[in-house]
């Protein structure tokens, strides 16, 4: 269990480190409309259900959607593709708004927005209505407009990221959108970006990108190697099945892909039982039939000969080509996505990875791949590992599918499947001394400031809480470290701990305000201070900063020192002088006098001269509230 939260923790961590990533989504975006009815009744006229409509809602789709997805996942994503000035335009740049995505899409007056309808009673899809023809292409002025839009979002997202390179996502789904002056542009350009991200439905359409990440679909994969075995783009050949033919291109007279949501099926008149839905075929395409021994073009359209044994082992069949489509387009990474059977990834190192997940109503998967491409294309800009930044996309995709709808994965959502708060340090934690560095040197990464405290916090109460959320105020997350067992009795006396280390760590822990927790055995936290360098180190007392130890050790590591005033008569042992006198009364007898130093009854703990032994150092036992932080303090509000 403890190796599983550190995993979620880690996991938990990346995502946090990619807030703000700036991140240019360029390509086809559509409306995503859904019409919920009830049907009761056929009609006379035919045999089919009288619909009554009872909902509508909408939605941004294919790259508007990846847009929205980066947004919600804490990205800073700005959107440029052309958009049709009617009225699924206007539907389309409110959904952008409502996301937080940067709007710099291009107004097409006489080009009309790509719109998918679904028709659903019961939750059952009904029929879809397509509009958006790939026949309405760019004219020169929109080209021009687009190139200069592109452009312009590049130089703004390096200028908000303080000169650092933007992440680039592009969405080619054949609506377009991406003409070849455009993809051109793009390529000559990819020194301007990062990191780059690429979803095409025709992958030969980009050669000469070199992407970091493609996530193509198993059909769409398919068909990229089918035109290597074809021996299109590659030295002449009969036929060709990988080699130094990089990039390849269209087979003669091939024509531009339509609007398709290509799966995987059995080809018609095929023997077999089909491993899922016949797909869209693309217009005046190859068929393709893969067999468990390779590739061959025998029709049209995109499926799968399902010949072999029960069905095609298409995990396995993507596995076995990682390294050919890595070739194929020079991506350093490659995720064939497999819908219901998860996806294959490979990279660099050529150790395949396997992620799974749940099958569900195809009603519940629309937009799923924009939420896997978004999480995969943040993970790897944060520079997260490949293992790390595909299991994240798979659970990006995979938590999105719970209703009927287009998929939207929120960065809260994704780290509540981690076990993480919606602030994404996945507290309350205990975590080691040994692991507190590397968490520390994270969230430093992520641009977050570190404040820092510690104490014994025996008896937890309302003093403490206090105390801890004024702490927490003073920046982005706050590490609390606190006295063992052993350090506390030789500080406080052998009375004490009234509460094991075991009980006041799960206390802390609990607490919202608190990131991190952490036991320390000697008597001074200078160790700690050392390892975390705290933006702020925070103690309890009304006197000036200067008065505590630890200062000079701050200071000389770039922190400041705050010291919070008291909450009167809330201190752990006044709490405990209660207790005995009220059990002392109900015996009728007196008691011991209580061991450490005689301070007046409405006097805090620690601000009485220090029993021989003790430290001197003031701490949080007695608790501090300070006043609500002004605008000048160190760190940021979350």
């Amino acid at each position: 269990m403890a190796g599983a939260a550190a995993e979620q923790r880690r996991l938990a961590t990346v995502v946090e480190s990619w807030r703000e990533r700036a991140v240019l989504v360029v390509g086809d975006a559509m409306l995503d409309e859904w019409r919920f009815a009830e049907s009761e009744r056929l009609c006379r006229e035919a045999p089919a259900p009288i619909l009554t409509l009872r909902r509508r809602i909408t939605a941004a789709g294919g790259a508007a959607n990846t847009a929205v997805n980066i947004a919600t996942l804490g990205g800073r994503a700005l959107l440029v593709a052309p958009v049709g000035a009617d009225v699924a335009g206007d539907e389309l740049h409110d959904c952008l708004d409502r996301a937080g995505v940067w709007d710099r899409t291009v107004s097409e007056p006489h080009r009309p927005t790509p719109v998918k309808r679904r028709m659903l009673a019961g939750n059952q899809i009904l029929l879809r209505e397509d509009s958006g023809d790939p026949d309405d292409p760019l004219d020169d002025d929109g080209v021009g407009r687009l190139l200069t839009a592109l452009s312009c979002a590049t130089e703004e997202l390096r200028a908000v990221a303080g000169g650092v390179a933007p992440t680039l996502v592009v969405c080619d789904y054949g609506l377009g959108a991406l003409p070849a002056p455009v993809r051109a542009w793009l390529v000559a350009h990819r020194h301007r970006y990062a990191t780059v991200a690429l979803d095409a439905h025709d992958l030969a359409d980009w050669r000469g990108l070199n992407p970091t990440v493609v996530t193509p679909s198993f059909a769409e994969a398919t068909r990229l190697l089918a035109r290597a075995a074809a021996g299109f783009g590659a030295p002449p050949a009969p036929t060709r099945t990988g080699g130094t033919g990089l990039h390849l291109d269209h087979p003669p007279n091939d024509p531009a892909d339509g609007p398709s949501e290509l799966v995987v099926g059995t080809a018609p008149g095929g023997v077999g039982r089909a491993t899922g839905p016949t797909g869209e075929p693309t217009p005046g395409e190859g068929r393709v039939a893969m067999t468990g021994d390779g590739l061959s073009v025998t029709g049209a359209g995109v499926t799968v000969n399902a010949t072999v044994g029960e069905g095609v082992d298409r995990a396995g069949l993507a596995q076995a080509r990682l390294a050919e489509l890595r070739a194929h387009t020079g991506a350093d990474v490659v995720a064939v996505t497999l819908d219901t059977e998860g996806a294959i990834v490979g990279g660099p190192d050529g150790a395949p990875r396997r992620s799974h997940s749940t099958p569900v109503p195809a009603s519940h998967a629309v937009g799923a791949g924009d939420a896997y491409l978004a999480a995969m294309t943040l993970a790897l800009a944060a520079e997260a590992s490949l293992p790390t930044a595909a299991q994240l996309a798979q659970l990006a995709a995979t938590i999105t599918v719970s209703d009927t709808g287009t998929c939207v994965c929120r960065r809260e959502d994704l780290l509540d499947a981690l076990g993480g708060a919606p602030d994404g340090t996945a507290h309350p934690t205990l975590v080691g001394t040994g692991e507190l560095d590397a968490i520390v040197a994270d969230h430093r990464r992520a641009g977050r400031s570190v404040v820092f405290t510690n104490g014994c916090f025996d008896v937890l109460h309302p003093g403490h809480v206090r105390y801890l959320e004024q702490a927490r105020a003073l920046g982005d997350l706050l590490v609390v470290a606190v006295n063992s067992d052993s350090s506390v009795r030789r500080l406080k006396g052998a009375d004490r701990p009234v509460n094991p280390v075991e009980d006041r760590i799960a206390l802390l822990a609990a607490l919202s305000c608190v990131d991190h927790v952490v036991v320390f055995e000697e008597d001074s936290p200078a160790d700690l201070i050392e390892a975390v360098r705290p933006d702020v180190y925070v103690k309890g007392g009304d006197y000036p900063p200067e008065m505590v130890p630890e200062a000079p050790l701050v200071r000389r590591l770039g922190g400041q020192v705050r010291t919070l005033g008291y909450v009167p008569d809330r201190s752990t042992s006044a709490i405990i002088d209660r207790i005995r006198a009220q059990a002392a009364s109900s015996l009728g007898t007196a008691t011991d006098p209580p061991t450490g130093p005689v301070r007046p009854a409405d006097a805090p703990a620690d601000r009485v001269r220090p029993a021989a032994g003790t430290s001197a150092a003031p701490g949080p036992e007695s608790t501090a509230v300070a006043p609500t932080p002004t605008a000048g303090h160190l760190g940021r509000s979350t």
